[in-house]
């Protein structure tokens, strides 16, 4: 179903429900002047995996970096609206933080340091913890990862889909209660893709993670996620159950690829005229 964002910020943070992230009516601007998102509003659920799509430039980046604090970083900042997570509001908050409070983000290219060993990238992922457990942790991230134990070298001699994971075990050491995760499929075969996916679904059951997944390969991320939302321009023009989305025919279209044969051009009239109502 299409829906219309208009909620209003006030200076409190109100009940979120069972939503352990609410992202209420934000405008994100850079340099004073650029506005990329426009009156944007998601939730997430504890212990969901929540999908967000859409094409270049429609903002999914942005959305993720005003939750975890990083537009700063790139003269940007929230102007309107209210991010509540666990309860509190935290926009405005610094990245070291929101850190703390519960919130990793993986970055999308993956961002390891590459002149850091495999294990070295690992434990700086837990430089706000201050227990015991590091070393505990490390394994069960090995475990979920049985490639990085036998990478002894520096990590960027790491192939892609490696360094990938090494991005996610880093982001586990960090023990979140939310992984914001960046085009994890970026740069991936096929077979790893599949073989990412998997362990990002098992990560969750097993784990109890949140996860809010920032992807273009959509049908990559609805096999896993519970529910979806879609981008364009800035703002959510349409969202719905991972399997409301796979089966409405406007997705098929425009980012599952269309239906074989019956494939709709992007040159007929009627299937702009769908695009542009959502706009």
């Amino acid at each position: 179903m299409l829906q219309i964002q208009t909620q209003s910020a006030g200076p409190k943070a109100t009940p979120a429900g069972d939503a352990l992230l609410a992202v209420r009516n934000i405008e994100v601007v850079y340099d004073n002047v650029i506005l990329v998102l426009r009156g944007l509003s998601i939730d997430v659920p504890k212990g969901a995996i929540v999908a967000l799509l859409g094409a270049n430039g429609a903002g999914k980046s942005t959305t993720l970096k005003a939750i975890s604090g990083l537009l700063k970083t790139e003269e940007g900042e929230v102007t309107r609206g209210e991010i509540v997570f666990d309860g509190e509001r935290i926009d405005g908050v610094d990245p070291d933080k929101i850190v703390r409070k519960g919130i990793f983000q993986v970055m999308e290219g993956r961002r390891i340091i590459a002149d850091m060993t495999s294990l070295e990238n690992l434990k700086l992922g837990a430089f706000t913890r201050n227990d015991s457990n590091v070393d505990a942790d490390i394994d069960m991230v090995f475990n979920y990862f049985p490639r990085l134990r036998e990478r002894t070298g520096l990590a960027g001699y790491l192939s892609g889909g490696e360094q990938q994971m090494l991005a996610i075990g880093r982001a586990l050491m960090a023990r979140p209660k939310l992984i914001l995760m960046d085009e994890p499929s970026m740069g991936l075969s096929p077979l790893l893709v599949k073989e990412v996916f998997g362990i990002i679904q098992q990560i969750n059951r097993d784990l109890g993670v949140t996860i809010l997944l920032v992807e273009q390969n959509a049908r990559a991320a609805l096999s896993v996620a519970s529910h979806g939302y879609i981008m364009e321009q800035g703002k959510v023009v349409l969202d719905g159950t991972a399997a409301e989305l796979r089966d409405n025919e406007d997705v098929k279209e425009f980012y599952l690829g269309g239906a074989g044969d019956q494939r709709k051009s992007f040159k007929n009239l009627k299937s702009f005229k769908r695009r542009k109502r959502w706009l």
